[in-house]
Formats: structure tokens, sequence, C-alpha cells
């Protein structure tokens, strides 16, 4: 072992929850995975803890005196694209409907297992420190091509589907020519219907590839990820196939 290697900081999540018993349990259980936790009781000190602090995953509860978790993931997202994960304590429909349509990546439905509560924050960190696979080399030149004129070839990194750009490399994305702000999830999601163009994908293929799910999970997920996303890319550009999935349009 090299002792001079330099240690990677712990990841540091955001717990913003009001109920104390679940504050301090979900603390002590993710601190035991090696998480560095820092939380808040109320929306308005999260919001400032998050102003404040570098945090690579919010952990949101959706019930929150003076500011609830649905404003307080919206006022995130007008800054950031930080991964977040809500909770809920019912599962009702409308605070996961309301909690993905502000931005949230996932949810969780309170009491929640810390096996399952870890393995939804590590598939988030994973999306948000995704790398793509490096594009193959283009072949050697020998002395014969050189010889003659060809054609350059097209960047393979780089994607084209109408006004939207796609850098694969440097994972980024731009519509006619101006810069497109992705969350970890939405990039994911985008990249995974750019590897299949004109391909119908059903929810569970997405929700096994992008959510990284391995086993069926809530469609209401994928299909409000979508609806953010093509406010973003266009809405034509994903077309809905209905009773399979979605498509990307060439």
């Amino acid at each position: 072992m090299n002792e001079g290697a330099a240690v990677p900081p712990p990841v540091a999540v955001l717990l913003v929850e009001d109920d104390e018993v679940i504050r301090r349990s979900v603390t002590m259980a993710l601190e035991r995975y090696g998480y560095r936790v820092t939380s808040a009781a109320d929306g308005l000190t999260g919001l400032e803890l998050f102003r404040e602090g570098h945090h690579d995953l919010l952990l949101l509860d959706v019930m929150l005196p003076g500011l609830d978790g649905i404003g307080l993931c919206r006022r995130v997202r007008e800054t950031s694209m930080d991964p977040v994960l809500m909770m809920s304590a019912r599962g009702d429909a409308l605070d996961v409907v309301s909690g993905l349509e502000a931005g949230a990546d996932d949810y969780v439905v309170k009491p929640v297992d810390t096996a399952v509560l870890v393995a939804r924050i590590r598939s988030l960190l994973r999306r948000a420190t995704f790398t793509p696979a490096p594009a193959p080399d283009p072949a050697p030149v020998g002395p014969a091509a050189r010889t003659e004129p060809t054609e350059l070839p097209q960047d393979p990194g780089r994607l084209v589907f109408g006004d939207l750009e796609i850098d694969t490399a440097g994972l980024e994305v731009s519509r006619a020519g101006a810069p497109v702000a992705l969350a970890p999830t939405e990039l994911r999601l985008l990249l995974e219907f750019a590897a299949n163009p004109g391909v119908v994908l059903d929810r569970n293929t997405l929700l096994r590839n992008v959510w990284d799910y391995g086993w069926d999970g809530d469609s209401r997920v994928v299909d409000l990820c979508v609806q953010r996303l093509r406010k973003k890319v266009g809405p034509e550009r994903i077309e809905t196939v209905r009773g399979f999935g979605y498509k990307l349009r060439r």
C-alpha cells in the first residue's frame, strides 16, 4: 500500500429531515457506510447549508417546516445539478410527482431500509460521476493514405440530432448552439437514447440502464424525467410510442 497516496474525501450528504428520530438514525446509518452527513431540521436551514458548502448529494424530506422539500428542491435546481433524492412518508402519488417535477432524480418511501437507501444513493452518485467509454482510436494512416486527400472522419464523440448536439466525451449538450444544463439523471437518460437512436426503449429497460435498478421500479420516475428532458432538448426530439416506451428521433 502506498502510504503517500491521497485518500479521497468522504462523500458529503446534506440531509434535510424534520423528524429528529429519523434524522439521527439516517445520519448514523450513512456514517457507518463512510458518508459525511450534514443535517438540518427545516427547509430554510437546509437551503442555507446548501449555499454555504459543497455537497455531493442531497437527501430531502418532502414535508418540512418553513420551506418544504419540493420548494427546496426547486431552489437548489436554480443553481445546481447536484443529485437529489426525495423521501416521502406516504409514497403519495402527489408527493412523488411533485418532487420529480421539481427536479429530484429519484425518491424513496419512509420508513426506508438502510440497504435500499444506500443502494439508491450509490446509484445516484454513479450517475453523477458517469464516465463514458472512450471512443475508438482512428485507423492508422499509412503512406498510401497520405498521397491522396481523404475526407476527415466524423468525430465519434460528438452526436448531432437536428439542432441538438451531444459531446459524449466532454458530457456537454447544446441546442441550437446554446448550452443545455442537465441534471445527472437527465444526462444519463439522454445518453441512453442517443446510444439507441430510433430504437424504442421501454420503461423497465430505462430503469435498469439509467436508474440502475436491479428490479422493476416506479415508471413515473421515467415518465417525469422524460418530460423534464423534453423541455430542455425540444418536445419533438423524444417521441412517445404509446404502449411501448420512448425513442429519440434521428
